[in-house]
């Protein structure tokens, strides 16, 4: 890579690192393992800077990479044996009577599908359009739509607690 195209590359993450680690720990509910996607997120995006720089929107790149790198990392064969967890299981987790609260909203999104998560973060709290979120997860238009629908009926029905 010629020193201008690192310098670029350098400063382009730089800007972006919080923006990226938040929207990871939406997604996976684990700071350790947004790390993690944020730099298998850095690493992939310096392979491939020249394609990077050059797309019409890097910001909607990098997030289509970062949220590629976060399902990737769900698919990991380790992870379904293994689930990180801030306190112990001997109590069901009680259901937040509101989502005034980060604890409570990361509850409401964890008991949510990784698809339906990823689509939910990306429409409503990064306000990607429905366009942006299909070519992010690299899915149709319809999708985005049912899992947008899905996703939020199952937040209504854990908030509610009907069935």
């Amino acid at each position: 890579m010629r020193r201008a195209d690192e310098d670029d590359f350098h400063d382009f993450v730089a800007c972006r690192m919080d923006r990226w680690r938040r929207s990871a720990f939406l997604l996976c509910q684990d700071w350790h393992t947004a790390d993690d996607v944020v730099s298998a997120t850095v690493a992939k995006l310096y392979r491939n800077w020249r394609r990077a720089g050059q797309a019409d929107n890097r910001d909607a790149y990098a997030q289509r990479v970062l949220t590629r790198a976060w399902l990737d990392e769900r698919r990991r064969p380790w992870k379904r044996r293994e689930q990180a967890s801030a306190t112990l299981p001997d109590v069901a987790a009680a259901v937040p009577e509101t989502v005034t609260d980060r604890a409570g909203l990361a509850a409401l999104l964890r008991s949510l599908a990784p698809k339906q998560r990823a689509v939910l973060v990306l429409r409503y709290y990064l306000d990607c359009s429905v366009e942006e979120t299909a070519r992010i997860l690299g899915v149709s238009t319809g999708t985005v739509k049912s899992q947008s629908a899905r996703g939020l009926a199952n937040l209504r029905t854990v908030i509610t607690g009907q069935s």
